[in-house]
């Protein structure tokens, strides 16, 4: 839709993500199948199977192996599109590559947040690490570590408090962002705008 017309990128994204989530939900209804629509909307990281963990592991794997060999090729292709053509690469199979890693995390993550939250777990860790640094390679670490230290910190809230554990997880990466937003020591609300003031 974006390279096409004249939509813009995050107009496409609130389409297809609401239309391909209402078919999805009509799907289901459908099929009468045993799955509870409650879990794949919001997730139950409690109730995760063994091989649902394994699955998870494997396709992060995948996916941490296949950014690492074409780290280059997607960081020229993402940022500079023109560049990248006059490398001889293309641009528009890298474009559907990266998208076809995003959706096997995506798959991944349905058991655990759920499909709605998933968007806020893919967005918030990369968003705060994104306030800290200008460098790719750093911001791909920060954002993972992130993601982590909110999943921990959700995890135990939800314990603690008989929360549901998916949007504990998120409320504590946007904890995290919230903090990152007001202290960051560049880009930081507080302490970017002392830097400016000196």
């Amino acid at each position: 839709m974006n390279q096409n017309s004249r939509i813009k990128n995050d107009t496409a994204i609130g389409i297809v993500f609401s239309s391909f989530f209402a078919l999805g939900i009509i799907m289901i209804s459908l099929a009468q199948s045993s799955t509870d629509l409650y879990h794949i909307l919001f997730g139950n990281v409690l109730a995760v199977r063994s091989s649902d963990m394994w699955m998870t592991f494997g396709i992060g794997a995948l996916v941490i192996l296949l950014v690492g060999l074409f780290y280059k090729e997607l960081l020229v292709s993402s940022f500079d599109p023109t560049m990248a053509e006059s490398y001889g690469l293309k641009v528009r199979t890298l474009h559907y590559f990266l998208m076809t890693l995003l959706t096997l995390v995506t798959v991944a993550s349905l058991q655990t947040v759920g499909i709605i939250l998933v968007v806020a777990m893919l967005i918030t860790p990369a968003a705060t690490a994104y306030l800290l640094t200008n460098r790719l390679s750093i911001m791909l670490f920060l954002a993972a570590g992130f993601g982590a230290v909110s999943a921990i910190i959700g995890l135990y809230f939800s314990y603690i408090y008989n929360l549901a554990s998916g949007a504990s997880i998120v409320l504590a990466a946007t904890a995290l962002f919230i903090i990152v937003f007001l202290f960051s020591p560049k880009q930081g609300l507080i302490f970017g705008r002392r830097s400016v003031k000196q």
